[in-house]
């Protein structure tokens, strides 16, 4: 009871700490909110101190942050938001508004992401419940490239072709379940695509357990045997299905812009870049509570999913040592990258022709070139070395962390609902008002968020791992915590948490180019991919290759990461006499085992 109290104090202390950090968002930027107010209001009157000293005392900043907080919080109790420091209307109305689109968004978004998640892992189920599944490993470039599609180069292109030139179905507006469709797609087939993977990776684990090879043998059918797999994996990933619940209402921004859908997410940017402050933090607020509802909800939902044997330690490891797997897709997708790399890095980016505009691709430019005349493949080229590497830097940063904070999951896992409460472009600005706009901002922004579904996947794993059988009779045999820790815990979680990593490098990549994409991150004539794609997103009805080229590279990336994390597995090493026993504890002990707990009903 009392580790409980603690823990929903810490929630508190950190939504609360939120929710003031965005309150001085404008003592933070060292701007004045009166003088920002004033331009929104009418931008043709004249700036003067007794105009601004007014517009101060109206706002309730003349008496200082502190002051300011203390109303805010006030009347928020008294169930009043404040009033909107630009239109003057209620706060909480506006957004109540703005947050039933953004659910309504999120849940068609998210029945698409199962759906897809579903088409990913359909040969691995159909192979596991015929007991032909064999020594297959999870794969599939399909779930890469679509994992690798930045959101709004899909939202532009579903808005420009299905929605503009095909006409069937509206592109802009928010009107009727109709227009909800082709923004859910642009927001549900990145999504499930990685849900997708995350499950494919664990379902061989679940046909290989001792129940599903006793309800193979009792004569159950192959359907029964598929549906058990599943409630046994998706418990797992639970924790990043409430992650991705969040994200796809608050982080929603760039395809609420494209498709000029008042959502939450747009509406707190809005919010942000205006430094309304009550909009603002009624968002934030909003989105924070949010996150929290998922986060139980998910909780109780893998806690009755997996039934008494979590309680009882009696479930079998998912992650048992197999050989790596091999291939030569790895190499030739990383020997195309590198190509594409290479010839682009012996060209001029930056050399301007305007008699050669927007050329379709050719040999002089085989991806041809941009508005301006320049070359695509020079500056997808000289923007790898930007994108790829920062975003490999930031990878591994987010995954030693995310493993770090994943084995302390008391402490993690309500900052982990805290932070990915908050929009990432949300987070772009908190950076910029504390170390200004250069170009180590979008950097931090990403990598402030990035840890958090490694944290949340890590202690998922961690708390079925420690339930199963061998880890009790380990246990029961003497092994300290941080025998188990180092033996057990660590070589079985750490193998599909760093292929989640690498599967979520191409998301890395992409988040740096949204930032971009919406002015947040590199500035002309940068060649940086979320630069280029937003400058020439305009012309991509008449030249599609300009948007084609990066987003082709990014997708090449995101098959260059799945096909390698294929190949991360936890060896069978059993050298030491020690190891060969604990080996053979846990082979003894998963044999012996009932299909209960988790098993066939």
């Amino acid at each position: 009871m009392l580790q409980r109290v603690a823990a929903l104090a810490w929630r508190v202390v950190l939504a609360g700490g939120l929710v003031c950090g965005v309150g001085l968002l404008p003592w933070l930027t060292r701007t004045d909110p009166a003088y920002t107010v004033l331009k929104a209001r009418s931008a043709e009157r004249e700036p003067t101190p007794e105009v601004l000293a007014d517009i101060r005392r109206q706002l309730g900043t003349d008496g200082g942050p502190l002051h300011m907080l203390t109303g805010w919080l006030g009347g928020l109790v008294r169930g009043d938001a404040g009033r909107s420091w630009i239109s003057g209307a209620d706060v909480l109305p506006d957004v109540t508004r703005a947050l039933g689109a953004s659910l309504l968004l999120m849940g068609v978004a998210l029945f698409v992401a199962v759906l897809t998640a579903g088409a990913i892992c359909a040969r691995t189920l159909r192979l596991g419940a015929r007991r032909r599944l064999g020594g297959r490993r999870g794969g599939g470039s399909l779930s890469a490239v679509l994992a690798s599609l930045p959101e709004f180069l899909v939202a532009s292109v579903l808005a420009t072709v299905v929605g503009v030139q095909l006409g069937w179905l509206p592109a802009l507006g928010w009107y009727g379940p109709q227009w909800t469709v082709l923004p859910a797609l642009a927001l549900g087939l990145p999504a499930g695509a990685v849900l997708g993977r995350l499950l494919d990776d664990l379902l061989p684990g679940a046909f290989g357990e001792p129940w599903a090879l006793a309800a193979a043998a009792r004569g159950l059918t192959g359907r029964s045997i598929a549906r058990q797999a599943l409630r046994r994996c998706v418990p797992a990933l639970l924790p990043n299905l409430g992650l991705f619940v969040v994200g796809l209402t608050g982080g929603a921004v760039a395809v609420e812009q494209v498709f000029d859908i008042p959502g939450l997410g747009r509406t707190t940017l809005q919010a942000a870049l205006a430094q309304d402050l009550p909009v603002l933090q009624a968002g934030t607020l909003a989105l924070v509570l949010l996150a929290a509802l998922a986060t139980g909800a998910t909780r109780v939902a893998a806690r009755l999913l997996t039934g008494p044997a979590l309680r009882d330690g009696a479930l079998s490891s998912l992650h048992r040592p197999t050989p790596p797997g091999g291939g030569v897709l790895p190499l030739v997708y990383g020997a195309l990258l590198l190509a594409v790399v290479g010839f682009g890095l012996a060209r001029d980016p930056l050399a301007l022709d305007t008699t050669e505009r927007l050329r379709a691709p050719s040999l002089d430019h085989p991806f041809g070139t941009d508005a301006l005349g320049r070359d695509l493949l020079a500056r997808v080229g000289h923007g790898a070395l930007d994108t790829l590497f920062l975003a490999a830097a930031i990878s591994a940063a987010a995954l030693l962390v995310g493993v770090l904070l994943g084995l302390v999951p008391r402490i993690s896992a309500p900052l982990v609902d805290t932070v990915n409460a908050v929009p990432p472009v949300l987070v772009a600005l908190l950076v910029t008002a504390v170390a200004g706009n250069g170009t180590a901002t979008p950097a931090l922004a990403v990598g402030a968020v990035a840890w958090a579904p490694l944290a949340a996947h890590t202690s998922s794993l961690l708390r079925q791992e420690r339930a199963t059988l061998h880890i009790t009779a380990s246990k029961g045999l003497g092994a300290g915590r941080g025998h188990l820790l180092r033996h057990e815990l660590l070589p079985a979680v750490a193998p599909p948490v760093l292929r989640h990593a690498l599967l979520r490098l191409p998301g890395i990549a992409l988040a740096l180019a949204s930032l971009g994409f919406l002015g947040l991150g590199a500035q002309p004539p940068s060649p940086e991919w979320g630069l280029l794609l937003a400058e020439n997103q305009p012309y991509a009805e008449r030249a599609p290759w300009a948007v084609l080229a990066p987003a082709a590279v990014l997708a090449l990336l995101g098959a260059l990461a799945v096909s390698a994390a294929g190949g991360l597995r936890r060896r069978p090493t059993a050298t030491s006499p020690r190891e060969t026993e604990a080996a053979e504890r846990r082979s003894a002990v998963e044999t012996e085992q009932e299909p209960t707990g988790v098993g066939v009903r």
